[in-house]
This record gives structure tokens, C-alpha cells and sequence, in this order.
């Protein structure tokens, strides 16, 4: 699964005795401890920090995390930069990495520990209206529906979240009817009913708490975004939501007749663990998969038990589903995923608003240009090939220093994208640094320049990001945004901002930016610039 911001996960550290690394994706998490348990894992995987603590005392096993994606963790994997710095990996799923080859590899012992279907929770008026209670509803349905704007939902992005991949693969399987795993040919044959299933989706997020936390402030009224009427998620998360008591109304749980794709949660030993290692992993694997601690898990994290005899508890209605198969082979997950991107899913729409001032000289605007430079395909890795400028997208570029600067619109065509890939690139490069910081005149000037451009083409994800390095200097201030903000056209306060704090940028004003306008803030302080901009992505 794909973290939180950043800022979300070293909170979690801060508040957790198991100990946790908010560097995502770093160098690892020091040197190997006798009875420590160095584990690369999903930012999901911090709900059982309680529980680990508690089990600490029984195991001798202290656990260390540092948190990923499951795209960048099968990267690490692939290109051995797990190797010597962790000593285990626990991802939702171990499907992914095990259709890398080079990082397959490198896994070693698998134990299962718990259990989460991802299936569709719709509000409880919605199922009721769309007749979805008490009767089996299958996938095709659900597409059918879909297609004729019946009901929307949100959805991770599939490079970003698993929930979200497993999304993906479990409607594509059951689309394509076939009994063995989808491959490319059968992805093409269901390509228009994949369409018309995901142009019912008016959510995208890069995180599955993220998603649902948006989801909960959308029903409550407390974001300005079009309200949802639900949200394809792990069972685990719809049924933490039901049970906090703060959605206005209760999410259905709908189990499609035609099957899901489930999360198992391996904690995966590396082959390169050494013999303390492979200790600690055994100790603490064992103590998970006691009837008690099953138990626990499933109260504590509405995950389902994964051990003989522990009886589900009553919140789980559907007791036995039907398991999709999964795509075999990196090439079908790739075509899948390429297909997700370029041709299925709505397109998007971004103004980058990008703070080009003279504090920004030097390695900052180097930064800048190289994570730009990174989204039109320069960034061959595992997770540049996938958080890259899209086919269909628009991308408007709107630098400012002392004052808004003049705005450039790029959109990438779905037959040739590279002349517009390439324009991006020579945009990006052009950029210098010089003069003050207009922060608020230049995000008022966005929404002026994004309203003609909804208005001409309104069916698109919208969003803003909004870099900054410095405090406000020139022209209004951040309380003529507040002020501001509430007369906007609806259609412009529903479009979230994405801040992004770089340098000595203003966190406080910049996440209440965020917050208002239903958006997320980054911190891309440590020279981490280009890996926060393909972090993003996963919102668009």
C-alpha cells in the first residue's frame, strides 16, 4: 500500500514504541540487532504497532519499520537495495514482487498472518437504491451501473496502493471471464467495460487511509469535494470506518458474486537475513499466528484471521469468497496497469503552481527541473514508468517569483505522447530562479486560469500543487486566501490542493491550505523533491 504524506508517517513514529523510520524508501534501517526484526513494510501495517508492543514482552523480538509502496518495495527488492538493510518485507501481498523475477529472488520464508478482501462499500441509501442488499451482485453489474453514473466511487491508484491494484485485477479478471489469470490479449478484449466501470470513479488517492479519511470528511461535509457514494477499499478499512461512528450514515459492504482479490500480509523473510534474523522472524510469526493473538489482530484491525478453528467475528457477513486469480507474469500486470493508465482511466488535469524565486537557486531549482524532468519519462525505474505525465492528461505550468508568471498548457495526446513529453522537458529546463515569493496571488491565479479549463472539459480528476521554498513576501497573504476562498465558484473549491513544503516553507499555513481545500501536504525537505513529485501522482 502506498503511505501516508510524510508528515503523517514520522507522526506515527513519534507516537509508537515500536520503532519506525519516516525516511520511506531510504537506506535502510542501520546496522543488524540480535533480536530486532528490521521490516520493510506497507505504512498500513502501523495499526498493529499496539499489538506488537504488547507481544514484544512474550517474543524478545523488537521491530523496526520503515514504510513503502508496494511498487517502490518490489523496486528495492529487484535492484538489491533490501539486501544487508532489511531483514524481512511485509506488504499487503507478495503477488507483485513475485512477478519481478529479480525480486522474487530475494524473498524467502512466507508466513501469513491475517486477511483483507478488497470489495466495494457503498453507502447504505446508495446499496439500498441500486437494490445491492441481501442479493448477489456481481462485477458486471457493478460495471453496468457504473457506466450509467448510478452511483460513484473513490480507488487508490493502482501504482501507488495495492487496494487499489487489487481493485483493478479483481474487476478485470471477473470481466474477462476467463478461469486462469488475465493476459495482455484478454486485457484488450474487456478494455471498453474496464472504461465504463472507471468513469463512475470520482476519487483517486495514494493511500488507502488517506482515501477513506477523505471519504469520511467528504460525508460529514468538512471538505469541499463532491460528496461519493462509496469507496473500493480492504474490508479491513470499510469496516474501521463503520465502526468509529463518524460516517453520517453506514457503508455497505458489497462482496462481488464473481469474485475479489485478497490481501494476505506474508511477513517475508530475505534471503539475506542472517541466523539472528531468521530467529527473530520465526519467534515473532509463531506468536502472530496463536489463536489469542488471531483473535486480537481481527478486534483490533477488523483483518480476518488466517489460522484453522479462530471463528470470524460477527462484523465479517460474507464468510466464504470466491479468490480471483492474479496475474501471473510482469508483462500482464504490466499491460494491465499501462492500459489502467492510458487508455481506461479518466483523464487528469494539474496546474503546477512552482515557486521559481531567488531563494530557489542553486541545487533548489535543480531539484525542481530534475522532477519535472523525471514525469515526462526520464525516470526509467520501476515507479517512473508508472508515475509519469499520462496519455490524455492536461498539465498547465504556472512559475512565479515576485508576482504570477505566465502559465503554459501541455496536453499529452494518447497516440504520440512524446512531442509533448518533450515540450515538458525543455519547459522544465528553462526554468530559473530570481526575484520574491507571491505565494497566495499566484494560487489565486490558478483558479482563474483552471476555471476556463473545467468549464471547456469538466469530466477530468482536477488538482493544484503548490511547491514553495520560502515564507510569502509580495502581494496577498495568506488570510486574503482564507477570506477569499469561500466565494469561489464551487467548481474551484472542489478542486484540492496539493502543498509541498521545500526549504523554509510555512508547514502551518501550508497544510491549513491543504486541509481547506481538501488536498494533502508533502514534505519534500532532505533533497527528496523529485520522489515527492511522483508521490503525487498517486492523488492525480
Amino acid at each position: 500500500m502506498k503511505r501516508w504524506a510524510v508528515l503523517t508517517v514520522a507522526a506515527i513514529c513519534a507516537l509508537s514504541l515500536v520503532s519506525c523510520d519516516s525516511s520511506e524508501g531510504g537506506t535502510g534501517l542501520g546496522e543488524a540487532e540480535a533480536g530486532t526484526l528490521r521490516v520493510l513494510a506497507g505504512s498500513e501495517l502501523a495499526d498493529l504497532r499496539p499489538l506488537l508492543e504488547q507481544e514484544a514482552a512474550a517474543t524478545g523480538v523488537k521491530v523496526k519499520f520503515q514504510f513503502t509502496g508496494t511498487l517502490e518495495g518490489t523496486e528495492s527488492l529487484a535492484n538489491g537495495k533490501v539486501d544487508g538493510q532489511y531483514d524481512a518485507v511485509w506488504f499487503s501481498s507478495n503477488r507483485y514482487p513475485a512477478a519481478v523475477p529479480e525480486a522474487a529472488e530475494r524473498l524467502g520464508e512466507q508466513v501469513k498472518i491475517m486477511s483483507s478482501p478488497v470489495v466495494l462499500g457503498l453507502s447504505a441509501s446508495a446499496a439500498q437504491r441500486l437494490g445491492w442488499t441481501g442479493r448477489p451482485v456481481g462485477w458486471g453489474e457493478i460495471a453496468e451501473q457504473a457506466g450509467k453514473k448510478a452511483f460513484t466511487y473513490g480507488m487508490t491508484d493502482p501504482s501507488a496502493s495495492n487496494s487499489g491494484f487489487s481493485a483493478l485485477v479483481g474487476v478485470a479478471s471477473a470481466l474477462a471471464g476467463a478461469g486462469n489469470a488475465i493476459d495482455a490479449q484478454q486485457i484488450a478484449s474487456v478494455t471498453p467495460k474496464l472504461t465504463e466501470f472507471f468513469s463512475a470513479q470520482a476519487m483517486s488517492a495514494g493511500s488507502s487511509g488517506w482515501l477513506s479519511e477523505a471519504y469520511q470528511r467528504r460525508a460529514s461535509g468538512q471538505d469541499p469535494g463532491k460528496k461519493v457514494d462509496g469507496l473500493i477499499n480492504y474490508e479491513s478499512v470499510l469496516l474501521s470506518m463503520n465502526a468509529s461512528g463518524k460516517l453520517p450514515e453506514p457503508l455497505t459492504l458489497v462482496y462481488p458474486s464473481d469474485g475479489v482479490v485478497t490481501a494476505d500480509y506474508p511477513l517475508t523473510l530475505l534471503q539475506s537475513a542472517n541466523s539472528d534474523a531468521r530467529d527473530a522472524h520465526r519467534k515473532l510469526a509463531e506468536r502472530l499466528r496463536t489463536p489469542d493473538t488471531q483473535r486480537k489482530i481481527m478486534e483490533t484491525t477488523q483483518r480476518r484471521p488466517v489460522v484453522p478453528g479462530v471463528q470470524l467475528g460477527q462484523q465479517f457477513a460474507r464468510k466464504d469468497l470466491v479468490e480471483l486469480p492474479f496475474p501471473a507474469t510482469q508483462q500482464a500486470v504490466d499491460a494491465l496497469l499501462g492500459a489502467y493508465f492510458d487508455k481506461i482511466r479518466r483523464p487528469s488535469r494539474t496546474l503546477y503552481v512552482l515557486d521559481t524565486s531567488g531563494s530557489m537557486s542553486g541545487d533548489r531549482i535543480e531539484s525542481l527541473r530534475a522532477a519535472l524532468i523525471g514525469l515526462t519519462g526520464a525516470d526509467g525505474s520501476l515507479t517512473g514508468r508508472y508515475r509519469r505525465f499520462r496519455s490524455r492528461e492536461e498539465v498547465t505550468m504556472l512559475p512565479f517569483d515576485t508576482v504570477p508568471g505566465s502559465p503554459e498548457t501541455f496536453t499529452v495526446p494518447e497516440g504520440d505522447p512524446q512531442p509533448a513529453l518533450d515540450k515538458i522537458k525543455r519547459f522544465a529546463e528553462g526554468l530559473d530562479a530570481n526575484g520574491g515569493t507571491a505565494i497566495y496571488d499566484s494560487l489565486q491565479r490558478a483558479y482563474d486560469i483552471m476555471g476556463p479549463l473545467v468549464a471547456r472539459d469538466p469530466d477530468r480528476f482536477n488538482s493544484i500543487v503548490l511547491m514553495t521554498d520560502g515564507q510569502n513576501a509580495n502581494g496577498a497573504k495568506f488570510s486574503d486566501f482564507q477570506l477569499r476562498f469561500p466565494s469561489l465558484p464551487e467548481a474551484m473549491r472542489q478542486i484540492p490542493v496539493f502543498t509541498v513544503i521545500f526549504g523554509e516553507g510555512d508547514s502551518a499555513e501550508l497544510g491549513e491550505v491543504a486541509k481547506r481545500t481538501g488536498g494533502n501536504v508533502f514534505d519534500a525537505r532532505g533533497d527528496v523533491l523529485p520522489k515527492v513529485f511522483q508521490e503525487i501522482r498517486g492523488y492525480q
